[in-house]
């Protein structure tokens, strides 16, 4: 066997109603005076009040932030470092998607006030210390909260990534509660982007080992087996705490086996034309495992026993039929399934391709190698 290392949040809490005891788990840590991160919608449907009710319960002010973006800028971050300072807070708490959970894991680091932010773009840049943190997800689908990964959109379209074990929080928190509002199409795209992270971790060509295969496997047994009563039946708690679990265990295999293709393709469809993030990843995922099935073809019909346990035959009937599966999984969800759908026309793809060709901490990952032509040729056949 060969050496690897895994590493991953300290502490988990599964429960639904778990965000009430976010002002225990603060406590716990030593807190006072906290920064609660949110965005506008996630405060706009009530999802605060739990965690700010346990916070007043466990004696702990509370200061809201609630200014964070979709793909969070340079400029939201440090808005909400300037907040934390001026408040004097003692720990970062974040109850949100994944642009909320990555801003809180970046002015858990910056608001202590050692680092700059462009100084810690790229992998292991970022030393710390950091303020205590707790993060919340409120959509099944980033794995944020067991990532050591923070996405930051930098100047008006490219993205880049703070990757550091610092950034793992102290308490992840998976409250089925905070989901069950999620609409189905949002449900739908960030189970898929979760899926995606399991798909990606245990095809990847680098830091692949035997715990984040197993995880990706159950995150995918999981995904697979709730996403569609999820988005048709939002009240079940059970599906709910099952993508809500399956995102988690796919956030921690790929922050040790890191994702690769498809990701970097997705990032410039959603840093130009402003589509979710999951959703990016649902319109090139199918391409993608095309492209690479003739170098991850045995991984890919190991995957299938887990997403279609009925499905019989070889390597090449058991690969095909994983690739099928996943290209009709969108329409069959009613999500947008071509790029053209979104407003891309066959005049953005080569500006795409060479975005794409930017993001080599993603591509080294994949199981074949992938060059300028052949992302054109991807982004093509997924117009």
């Amino acid at each position: 066997m060969q050496a690897f290392t895994f590493q991953s949040t300290r502490s988990s809490l599964v429960e639904p109603g778990g965000s009430t005891r976010i002002g225990e788990l603060a406590l716990g840590l030593g807190c006072r005076s906290v920064l609660l991160v949110s965005d506008p919608g996630v405060a706009a449907a009530g999802l605060l009040k739990a965690g700010l009710e346990g916070l007043r319960q466990a004696g702990i002010a509370a200061t809201v932030f609630t200014d964070v973006e979709a793909d969070p800028p340079e400029h939201v971050i440090m808005s909400g470092v300037d907040r934390a300072r001026s408040a004097k807070v003692d720990g970062v708490i974040a109850i949100g998607g994944g642009s909320s959970m990555d801003t809180a894991k970046l002015i858990a680091l910056l608001a202590v006030g050692r680092e700059k932010l462009p100084d810690i773009y790229g992998v292991e840049l970022a030393k710390g210390p950091r303020l205590p943190l707790i993060l919340a997800p409120t959509t099944a689908g980033t794995g944020s909260e067991v990532t050591p990964i923070s996405i930051v959109t930098t100047g008006e379209n490219e993205k880049k990534g703070v990757v550091s074990q610092v950034l793992l929080p102290d308490w992840a928190v998976l409250d089925a509660d905070l989901t069950l509002k999620l609409p189905p199409a949002v449900t739908a795209a960030t189970g898929i982007d979760a899926m995606v992270h399991a798909i990606e971790a245990y095809t990847s060509k680098r830091l692949k080992n035997p715990v984040s295969d197993c995880l990706a496997k159950e995150a995918l047994r999981l995904l697979g087996g709730n996403i569609h009563e999820a988005c048709t039946n939002g009240k079940n708690r059970e599906a709910r705490q099952g993508m809500l679990l399956g995102s988690m265990l796919a956030g921690t295999a790929f922050a040790n086996a890191p994702v690769a293709a498809v990701h970097a393709l997705a990032y410039p469809v959603g840093a130009r034309f402003h589509v979710p993030h999951g959703l990016s990843n649902a319109l090139v995922l199918p391409w993608v495992l095309r492209f690479n099935a003739v170098a991850a073809e045995p991984l890919y019909a190991e995957i299938a026993d887990v997403l279609l346990p009925d499905q019989k035959g070889g390597l090449r009937e058991r690969s095909v039929a994983l690739i099928d599966y996943l290209a009709n999984l969108p329409a069959s969800l009613e999500l947008p399934t071509r790029l053209r759908d979104v407003g891309i026309s066959h005049n953005h793809l080569p500006q795409l391709a060479e975005d794409a060709m930017k993001q080599q901490r993603l591509l080294i990952n994949n199981p074949r190698e992938v060059t300028l032509d052949d992302a054109l040729a991807i982004y093509g056949e997924a117009l």
